[in-house]
């Protein structure tokens, strides 16, 4: 993209290189919008105008959050609950040109997220404000614009100011993907479908389809509105046309009803697409084409069965997860949230909840593509507050915009199958919560009645819970407390139910505190601080802590795993996330609770997952074999598919072991000495699989092992490359916390640092980082041009590591 002085853009398409086809062949044109932007932190009320000065602000490209890039303190006014990082307002300016011929189109600005408060003005004219940071919102531009070489002035003010308003990191800025729609004056609305697939057999499925058109231009139209199913290759499936004609300024709802024979069924295993093409002709000219996700599926929440899908029964088997993503901050980036899915496929996860609020549309995508069941959340509050200023101060104005645009937006995700309308919220406990839960349910029926409603309580007892004596949930959520599970069916008749959120289990990973067979709470209660834990700010990732109302994973999963009328269940969390740094105060300023720290490094809990949900064959050893000499340490193990273990130290046998009753793992305790840990797994007498853990030597050497070598050159994919400390025999010296510098050359920069470690102050925007426990992470991130990205890896006293990435068009 060309620029020239003071930031003014030319943007006439072909040099901004926005892949807009001719409106021959699409009308609609969907141009990213996310580059060429000017910021400022402060507040500059003048910004709107177009003769504002902006040459000395930072140019940048969306999505961007600059909390992220601060320096960590406890004297922020978000506190280390909200990440200890900086807030605050921040301005953002875009000056743009359009073609004259634009002047015939209606043209239009979405946001996907702004955090917080996002205001926004076109040439000076005031658009509007969106309180909430999570909501997706678009404005009109057309009757503001100037076209030929007439400059137009997009400003935006973030105002992040107010603190604290969350329990975790929220990030601050314009976090989420900016787009700017062209199309016909003649359009299909803005998240304007609306796709049911109400009976599906092996030989056919019924698809119906609403359609919203509307007519912004001054003359009335004769339309005819066409609508083409289309697989997976692109093959025209089923089509159906219907004629109207809508006066100036009218609009209509059109039902098309389709029959796809033999349809392939969207499933957590196979998650099958197909998508549906509306164009909308005056004559024979295309006014605009709108392009709809299909996945064909059905499914069932069940008293007594739990859960099944396409008729096929089965555990929902989730996390919960924020909307960070660690050194990346709330920045979205969707090979970041696809790696992050990788990992949790990995493991046997096929549910995301998106925990506590609107997701980006990307995870969306991703979780249709990919094949997770999706439980879409829409509040943490309501009207009663858990921080001063959090959502409760715009609830009476904004709470039906809120959930109505979540609906409407994510509507036609075959991913998601339940409705969230809140976690953990305070009129559970007051009379109030009746009413409410009954309006927010109404407002979700009005806009889609094929998912179930639930929300997320954690008042169990029936006579307690007022959100539950509304009786206008569909689907019982409960947060933790799993020994009362088994009463449920009693305590709840008929009504169906899922564990909504459950273990908040503690852990560091690779560090393990012994012995390793006593459960601890971290803390022990709300109003008493933690008196134990370490001086390092550390938690053992033997599976032993948890914080005080919830569990470890073994103990919720062995409750949940055979109790049929339970649905599934969402594990907090998937990841570690940024703030909320249980049990810890300052300098502990992320979570402990992920399955995999912040890094993307799994932790050793995430083993007896995957030898649960995974269909893998799985041999899990720990811990690390470096200690002192004559010290007992406990060894464990995860395995499946297989009935015995056997333990090997040196060579000589420390005797085979079996999980016995609801055991998920086995454990020797032996006496340190240096060598070779292996383990071998047995079925029927037959080996399975083997696993060695060696002692590890002297620091010696840098490596770098990138999850791709070859990324897309497009200016927003990424590597992400673990960094570790290995002795001359290439095994990481698990206590290793090294400094490493990095140098890149070439197509590429560094995106972020990070090592996982849950106490780091150092910066996750540095060309440098300390491993932690023989590991950090570096993320690289392409430019739009193809060629090579050299990375250099080096500390002192040790072989430096090299990579080279190759970025392709």
């Amino acid at each position: 993209m060309q620029k020239i002085l003071s930031f003014i853009l030319v943007l006439s398409l072909a040099v901004l290189g926005w892949n807009c086809s001719s409106s021959e062949d699409k009308e609609r044109q969907v141009i990213d919008f996310n580059n060429g932007w000017r910021f400022q932190l402060g507040d500059h009320p003048n910004a709107i105008s177009a003769d504002f000065d902006v040459s000395n602000w930072r140019e940048l490209n969306l999505p961007h959050d600059w909390s992220i890039e601060g320096n960590f303190s406890e004297d922020h006014p978000t506190k280390p609950e909200g990440g200890a990082l900086p807030a605050g307002i921040g301005w953002y300016r875009k000056a743009f040109r359009l073609p004259t011929e634009a002047k015939e189109q209606s043209i239009w600005i979405e946001f996907d997220g702004v955090y917080r408060n996002g205001e926004v003005w076109i040439n000076g004219h005031r658009l509007g404000i969106r309180p909430n940071g999570y909501s997706s919102f678009k404005y009109d531009l057309s009757e503001y614009l100037n076209y030929g070489d007439n400059v137009n002035v997009l400003a935006v003010r973030v105002d992040n100011s107010q603190q604290p308003n969350s329990r975790w990191y929220t990030g601050s800025g314009i976090y989420r993907n900016v787009r700017l729609i062209r199309t016909g004056k003649v359009h299909v609305e803005h998240w304007g479908t609306y796709i049911t697939t109400p009976e599906i057999t092996d030989s056919s499925a019924t698809v119906n389809m609403e359609v919203m058109v509307k007519n912004e231009g001054s003359n009335e139209r004769k339309l005819t509105v066409r609508s083409t199913i289309l697989d997976a290759e692109g093959i025209e499936v089923a089509q159906e046309e219907h004629a109207l004609t809508l006066g100036k300024g009218g609009s209509a709802d059109i039902m098309h009803h389709f029959t796809v024979p033999s349809p392939k069924l969207w499933s957590t295993e196979q998650p099958y697409l197909y998508k549906v093409v509306t164009q909308v002709f005056a004559g024979m000219q295309l006014m605009d084409d709108y392009q709809t996700p299909l996945g064909i599926r059905y499914f069932e929440f069940d008293a007594k069965k739990g859960f099944s899908l396409n008729g096929k029964p089965m555990k929902i088997l989730g996390v919960c997860n924020h909307h960070d993503l660690g050194a990346l901050g709330a920045a979205v980036n969707k090979r970041a949230i696809e790696r992050r899915l990788e990992i949790l496929k990995e493991m046997g996860v096929n549910a995301i909840r998106t925990a506590h609020n609107p997701p980006a549309p990307e995870l969306l995508e991703l979780c249709d593509e990919m094949g997770f069941i999706v439980q879409d959340e829409a509040f943490d509050v309501w009207k009663k507050k858990k921080v001063d200023a959090d959502s409760h101060l715009f609830w009476d104005e904004w709470h039906r915009r809120d959930l109505e645009d979540l609906i409407l937006r994510d509507r036609n995700h075959p991913s998601i199958m339940m409705w969230s309308i809140g976690n953990e919220i305070r009129e559970q406990f007051d009379s109030t919560g009746i009413s409410i839960t009954k309006e927010l349910v109404r407002i979700v029926k009005e806009l889609d009645t094929t998912r179930v409603v639930t929300c997320a309580l954690t008042e169990n007892i029936p006579s307690k819970n007022f959100i539950y004596q509304s009786k206008a949930l569909d689907l019982l959520g409960f947060n933790y407390k799993h020994k009362d599970h088994k009463n449920f069916p009693k305590w709840y008749p008929g009504e169906k139910l899922i564990a909504t959120e459950n273990m908040s289990a503690l852990a560091t990973r690779g560090h393990y505190d012994l012995p390793s067979d006593t459960i601890m709470r971290w803390p022990q209660s709300y109003d008493k601080p933690l008196e134990t834990g370490n001086e390092d700010w550390t938690v053992s990732a033997y599976d032993q802590v948890s914080a005080y109302w919830g569990s470890t994973h073994e103990e919720t999963w062995k409750s949940i795993k055979d109790q049929d009328f339970m649905a599934g269940l969402f594990v907090w969390t998937g990841f570690d996330y940024l703030g909320e740094p249980i049990p810890y105060p300052y300098p502990a300023r992320s979570s402990y609770f992920g399955i995999v720290d912040l890094a993307g490094f799994p932790k050793d809990s995430y083993y007896m997952y995957k030898s649960e949900w995974a269909s893998d064959t799985v041999l899990h050893v720990f811990p690390h074999w470096n200690w002192e000499e004559g010290q007992e340490v406990d060894v464990w193990v995860y395995y499946n598919q297989a009935d015995e273990v056997e333990l090997f130290l040196n060579g000589e046998s420390l005797g085979t072991k079996s999980k016995e009753g609801d055991d998920l793992h086995v454990m020797w305790r032996v006496p340190y000495e240096p060598g070779t840990l292996r383990a071998v797994s047995r079925k029927d007498g037959k080996a399975i699989l083997e696993k060695k853990v060696f002692t590890a030597g002297d620091a010696q050497k840098v490596t770098l092992a990138p999850d791709r070598k070859i990324i897309k050159a497009d200016g927003k994919d990424l590597s992400f490359i673990t960094v570790s400390i290995c002795d001359m025999d290439g095994n990481m010296v698990p206590d290793a916390n090294n400094m490493v510098n990095f140098e890149i050359q070439g197509e590429g920069k560094i995106m972020g640092v990070d090592n996982g470690y849950q106490a780091s102050l150092e910066p996750f925007k540095a060309n440098y980082r300390k491993a932690f426990n023989g590991k950090c992470l570096l993320i690289v991130q392409s430019t739009k041009d193809a060629g090579e990205i050299s990375i250099r890896a080096t500390s002192e006293h040790l072989q430096p590591g090299e990579v080279v990435l190759e970025t392709v068009d």
